[in-house]
């Protein structure tokens, strides 16, 4: 069975391991609200995916009756 010599370096270690680094993660821009989103979810800011809308911003209105509940 192989065994290694010496202990390898710090250096050798890390540049060995440089390729595995986690990347930012895409950005796409949503094309009603032009604010930046993850491609395929839905836009964080107003709610629409594919052109349609998703999720419904709470208006005043909206927020009152919940609270009258």
């Amino acid at each position: 069975m192989a065994v290694p010599k010496r202990k390898p370096s710090k250096s050798r270690r890390k540049t060995k391991r440089m390729h595995l680094k986690a990347s930012a993660p895409a950005k796409a821009i949503c094309p009603q609200c032009k604010e930046q989103r993850l491609p395929h979810h839905v836009c964080p800011n107003c709610g629409y995916y594919n052109g349609k809308e998703v999720i419904k911003d709470k208006t005043k209105e909206d927020q009152q009756q919940e609270k009258d509940k």
